[in-house]
């Protein structure tokens, strides 16, 4: 315990600076080098593509031949603009240089934090709710609570990997090398490998990313596009791509996002809010069953978070037979002994300050302004990933099982909260008090416990050796939610093996992809 929480407080910090600011991304993340994979994954065009029907479903064209005028202009293009490099594209290299999905996810992350503040009442003690018509009226769209970020996540990652599974595909089919390796004259500033260049693979994820994320935070065009823009260059700068590579990569990159798009414009989440009708009905009904219902702990009352989330389309398996299924038994009584037993060990731990169990609470509380508790996970899983000197394609591949993981999760777990709609342990005794932010909606299974199941099964998958450390801290995790006073042991203990289950969906489709 005491060796793993030594371990959390030093991640504490590690992540506080990640989730700062977008300059404070850029400072703390400096000390990751350039991508240097240990393989190149080159045969990574066969791999199973997520919603993509092959990896050739958009052709993309044969490239010029290095002969050709065109491309000498192109290899002249960046000598010039290497001849003059200045300190800040320098700095632009070095940045850019430690992978395309791991610089895209920081920067969605920092995107979620930003968005992730509930609006403020009316006057009227009503609550506005954030227009994806209308992103810059008040309150800016979105919010990007715990489900809507988990669902940017995934959506994110998966169509990277799509789109690296194509990009790599026609690199190995065209094989047309590196400007480095054709003109002596260009400095290679990034490690040189033997993959096709056309098209660029960091072309291809900033083209689908850069898509993705107008449709997910239509608000902030401008700074996404900065990114686009930053990203582009750099490939040119470090002479790792001339200007075709590019932009055939970024054409290919913003085919599979509409893909994706289409997808994600018909999975029921415009729907997930609800209306004043059903959120009315959800206590009635549960009243009705003998229980107490969940009641909004806010003054004025706040209509409860995406009731109908649970009916999204989820990534890894059926939604409308397996949510149900993998759906926890009901949680014990509002009226029973045991459910007394569980809101006094609640208050217990509400009463008495510890400083190990503080220290995990706050470490995992992931409320407003932070990343939510997937992109916690996200951060934990990058400052891994590095380690372990992933491919770019390979980095996008266990991404995107991570993140599709924990969006199913948040469906399911969503899909229990709303079924059950038991009320929170300070609601059931006004006596509780939380050691952190009482999140608005019902108590029964957790949330933290749910995505830290899920990613910490596939994350053990993806990184055998560090199984039991993942296993270890989605425990913590869990337990930190009955620590703050905010869950029952049986909401933290039932979500926890739900996650797991739906961890379980990921690593049966990784043993699938063709990837291992």
């Amino acid at each position: 315990m005491k060796k793993l929480l030594l371990i959390i407080i030093s991640l504490s910090l590690s992540l506080f600076l990640l989730t700062s600011c977008g300059k404070d991304i850029v400072e703390r993340n400096e000390q990751f080098g350039a991508l240097n994979p240990t393989r190149t994954d080159v045969n990574a065009g066969l791999w199973k593509p997520i919603l993509l029907t092959g990896p050739a479903e958009f052709a993309v064209a044969a490239p010029a031949t290095i002969t050709t005028p065109a491309y000498i202009a192109e290899i002249n293009e960046i000598k010039i603009w290497q001849r003059n490099l200045t300190e800040a594209q320098r700095k632009t290299i070095r940045y850019w240089s430690a992978g395309a999905v791991l610089r895209w996810n920081e920067i969605l992350r920092e995107l979620v934090a930003r968005h992730n503040i509930p609006p403020y009442q009316n006057a009227d003690g009503s609550y506005p709710f954030p227009s994806a018509a209308n992103p810059f009226a008040y309150p800016i769209f979105p919010f990007s609570n715990p489900p809507y970020a988990a669902r940017a996540y995934a959506y994110v990652s998966a169509a990277q990997y799509d789109a690296l599974v194509a990009a790599f595909h026609y690199k190995k089919l065209y094989n047309r090398q590196a400007p480095y390796k054709n003109d002596a004259g260009v400095n290679a500033l990034i490690p040189q490998n033997d993959l096709g260049s056309y098209p660029s693979e960091d072309a291809a994820v900033e083209g689908v990313t850069v898509e993705l994320l107008k449709l997910l935070f239509p608000a902030d065009l401008d700074y996404i596009q900065q990114k686009a823009d930053e990203h582009r260059l750099y490939r040119i700068l470090a002479g790792a791509n001339v200007r075709s590579d590019i932009e055939a990569g970024e054409l290919l990159g913003k085919a599979v996002a509409q893909k994706f798009t289409i997808r994600a414009r018909g999975d029921r989440a415009g729907a997930a809010i609800g209306n004043a009708t059903l959120w009315a009905q959800l206590q009635t009904q549960t009243a009705a069953t003998g229980q107490m219902p969940w009641i909004s702990q806010e003054s004025p009352a706040r209509p409860p978070m995406l009731p109908l989330f649970g009916k999204v389309k989820t990534f890894l398996f059926d939604s409308l037979t397996m949510v149900t299924s993998i759906r926890p038994a009901a949680p014990p009584s509002s009226s029973s002994a045991q459910f007394q037993t569980e809101a006094n060990e609640v208050l217990y731990y509400s009463e008495h300050y510890d400083r190990d169990r503080i220290a995990l609470v706050h470490f995992w509380a992931d409320g407003v302004n932070t990343y939510t508790p997937p992109g916690h996970w996200d951060a934990i899983a990058s400052e891994d990933f590095v380690k372990e000197n992933f491919s770019e394609v390979r980095w996008a591949r266990n991404m995107a099982l991570l993140n599709m993981s924990l969006m199913d999760a948040a469906i399911t777990c969503w899909d229990t909260k709303y079924t059950y709609f038991n009320p929170r342990p300070s609601q059931f005794n006004p006596a509780i008090r939380c050691w952190t932010g009482l999140p608005n909606f019902p108590s029964y299974t957790s949330g933290h416990s749910t995505f830290s199941g899920a990613a910490s099964v596939i994350l053990g998958y993806i990184i055998p050796a560090n199984a039991n450390a993942y296993s270890d801290m989605a425990k913590q995790a869990s337990i930190s939610r009955l620590y703050g006073a905010i869950h029952y042991r049986s909401d933290c203990d039932s979500g926890l093996v739900c996650g797991k289950k739906v961890g379980s969906f990921a690593v049966a489709r990784a043993l699938t992809d063709g990837a291992d």
